[in-house]
Order: structure tokens, then C-alpha cells, then sequence
């Protein structure tokens, strides 16, 4: 593996730490950083069991780069959005749980791809925005089903009729964060759960990925019937057998 020129990677054992790297640009997401985060979640390297997506300079990410913006007519433009959904949709189901470690700007772009990952943690200096309707445009990469699901429909609207922002506080209440982390301390709590989750059976985090956000999209007959699949899947794989023994042996489990 290798640092990306506006991606760096850094692999502590089965952990991954992706850093966006354009500081000049508070990162604010660009093609080829939206390529080069896509690459990496299209072939995570061979045991990796999670990601953790970070900033840096101060900043997670500060949305879509408007000096690069190249006009497009109206299918150049839906084509460009629906690449965004690709990327966000190989993020959040590709089957590796992402942490975001979070601080300074999370805006518009940046808090899509944040509401893409898994497990979101602030720092007291983020700040939570989504100003499309100031620049005269609608968000293009998911906003409007990942953030207005957390928000829902009224608050959202609002936020994106007045340009306000949330504080990582604020932003903790609303739930576009989990985790409020002290200044400096966001990447180390990353750190810590991801290696919780790393110890956790790989199947059953790929089914949590893969099964409740789409559950929330059935109705209720099809979400439990889908539960039971996903009951019956996990609780008789090799990692159910080995965590029942090491439950009753009082031990950590020895997981794939």
C-alpha cells in the first residue's frame, strides 16, 4: 500500500488510517481525491477489518471543491452526482466498517461522505454545515437520504434553507456524530473502537453493514423476515461456535 498524492495510508496491522490530504483546501473533495478514496474501497488490502477517515491541517473535509468546478449540462451534471452515490455507496456497504475521525469543517460534501461511514467521532472544534443554497445548488452526493435520514425531512430543509451551523455538541444531539471526543483526541478514540470492531466476528460485522440500513427501507414483515436470514447466517457460522466457547471458557474469542 501506498500514500495516494492526495490520500495518505497509514496500516497499523489490521487497521487502516486514510488521511485526505489537501490542507491549502481545508480537503475539500475534488475528482481525483474521490477517485483515490473510491480505489481504495473498491480493493481494501488483504486483512483489513476497518478503515478509520480522517483530515488534516485542521479539517475533515470542507465539501466540494468549487474552484474545480467544471460546468456540465443537465445529464453531465446527474452523471457526476451519481458517481458521488457510487463512492458513497462502496464506502458505507462495501463491507469494511469506517470510523470517522472528525474535526474543523464537516460541510456539505464532507458531510456526505461522513454520513456514509459507520461510526462518527467529533472534536470540539467541528462544525456541521450543508450550504448548498447559498451557492445556488442542490446537494449531489447523498445528502438527501444519508444526513436527511438522521435529521429527517423538516430539520434538514431547514438547515439547508438558512446555511446554519451545527457544533460538534449540537451535532452530537442530532446524531451526526456518536462520539464528542476532547481537541486532539478524535483519531485516538478512532483508533480504540476500531480495534474493537476488528475484534468482532468478520461475518457479523458484514451483516450489520450489509442488513440494517436496508432494513430500514422494507416494511416491517420483509425487515423481520430479513432479521431472521441474518440471525440464521451469523449463529451458525464457525465465529458463533467459537464465541459461545469462549463466553463459557471465559476468554477472548479467537475470531477469523
Amino acid at each position: 500500500m501506498t500514500d495516494s498524492d492526495m490520500l495518505r495510508i497509514d496500516r497499523r496491522d489490521d487497521i487502516v488510517i486514510l488521511a485526505m490530504t489537501r490542507p491549502d483546501k481545508r480537503n475539500a473533495m475534488c475528482d481525483q481525491l474521490l477517485d483515490e478514496i473510491d480505489a481504495f474501497f473498491s480493493a481494501p488490502p488483504e486483512g483489513v477489518k476497518v478503515a478509520v477517515l480522517t483530515g488534516t491541517a485542521g479539517h475533515y473535509c470542507s465539501g466540494l471543491d468549487l474552484s474545480e468546478h467544471k460546468a456540465r449540462d443537465a445529464e453531465g451534471t446527474m452523471r457526476h452526482s451519481r458517481g458521488w452515490h457510487q463512492v458513497m455507496d462502496r464506502i458505507q456497504f462495501g463491507g469494511l466498517p469506517v470510523v470517522s475521525a472528525m474535526y474543523g469543517a464537516v460541510i456539505g460534501g464532507g458531510l456526505e461522505l461522513a454520513c456514509a461511514t459507520h461510526v462518527r467521532i467529533a472534536e470540539p472544534s467541528t462544525i456541521f454545515q450543508l450550504p448548498e443554497g447559498r451557492r445556488g445548488i442542490f446537494v449531489g452526493g447523498g445528502a438527501s437520504v444519508r444526513v436527511g435520514r438522521i435529521l429527517g425531512a423538516d430539520r434538514m430543509i431547514e438547515m439547508m434553507l438558512t446555511g446554519r451551523k451545527y457544533s460538534a455538541e449540537e451535532g452530537l444531539a442530532l446524531g451526526l456524530t456518536h462520539y464528542a471526543a476532547g481537541e486532539g483526541e478524535a483519531l485516538t478514540m478512532a483508533l480504540d473502537l476500531a480495534g474493537k470492531i476488528a475484534r468482532n466476528a468478520p461475518l457479523s460485522n458484514y451483516i450489520m453493514i450489509q442488513a440494517l440500513a436496508r432494513i430500514e427501507d422494507m416494511s416491517k414483515a420483509d425487515g423481520l423476515f430479513t432479521e431472521s436470514l441474518c440471525a440464521a447466517l451469523t449463529q451458525t457460522s464457525p465465529d458463533a461456535v467459537e464465541g459461545l466457547a469462549a463466553f463459557l471458557e471465559k476468554r477472548a474469542p479467537r475470531f477469523r
